[in-house]
């Protein structure tokens, strides 16, 4: 592991994947990668629930890792990798929010619906990775991120500027890089010690983008087992 992404989602995680596959630390680990794989579904779901990660298998095959649920241990894998430099995204508060309302949340506010409810229970039945995996969600970002408050929008702002601060306050200057996606190729590639890549930086992942990725992307775990 070469890079530890430690922002939370909604603050440009997969653009920062994408830019730093371009730059030669891919494969990158994102919630992509989860919803695609079953056996990553099942092992962030025992970690979600308290077992003792093997971060060497979780991310065998990666040099990075961005975005939940990846982030939300950002303590334990800069200790666990620690020649690995870390990159915090963030963005302004409100918009960050604004983003989070629009994609995650909404999503979230889906899963309350009859119909979502009922297709929760024919996954569990079938123990198939759907239900594995909203639980998985639940457990690493509404409960341990926002501590069940994810309703709360002056409380997901607090949150927010509470973890940029506590980030800031754990990672030596050297180790960290403090990063606005608008903010192009120039301060990552310093910071990773590479050259800056002579195309655009890449933007990916607004809000239209992630409600048609979800809905491709979690349809086919209704039926998929591991």
């Amino acid at each position: 592991m070469r890079v530890i992404g430690a922002g939370f989602g909604r603050t440009g995680t997969l653009t920062l994947k994408t830019a730093l596959e371009r730059l030669g630390f891919g494969p990158c680990h994102h919630m992509t990668e989860v919803i695609g794989d079953s056996r990553q579904v099942r092992r962030w779901l025992a970690v979600s629930r308290g077992e003792t990660p093997d971060w060497d298998s979780v991310f065998a095959g990666y040099q990075s890792c961005v975005d939940w649920p990846a982030a939300a241990y950002w303590r334990e894998l800069a200790a666990h990798y620690p020649e690995a430099k870390i990159v915090l995204t963030v963005r302004d508060p409100a918009r960050w929010l604004d983003s989070m309302r629009a994609t995650i949340l909404k999503q979230r506010e889906r899963g309350t619906t009859l119909p979502f409810r009922m297709t929760m229970w024919f996954s569990k039945v079938l123990g198939t990775d759907l239900a594995a995996f909203m639980e998985m969600t639940r457990r690493i970002v509404t409960e341990r991120e926002f501590g069940g408050r994810a309703d709360d929008s002056e409380y997901l702002v607090e949150r927010f500027e509470q973890h940029v601060a506590e980030v800031k306050a754990a990672i030596p200057p050297e180790r960290l890089l403090v990063f606005e996606v608008r903010q192009g190729w120039e301060p990552l590639c310093g910071f990773l010690g590479v050259p800056v890549p002579d195309e655009p930086f890449p933007r990916v992942n607004d809000t239209a983008d992630f409600q048609a990725r979800t809905r491709a992307r979690l349809s086919p775990l209704l039926l998929r087992r591991s």
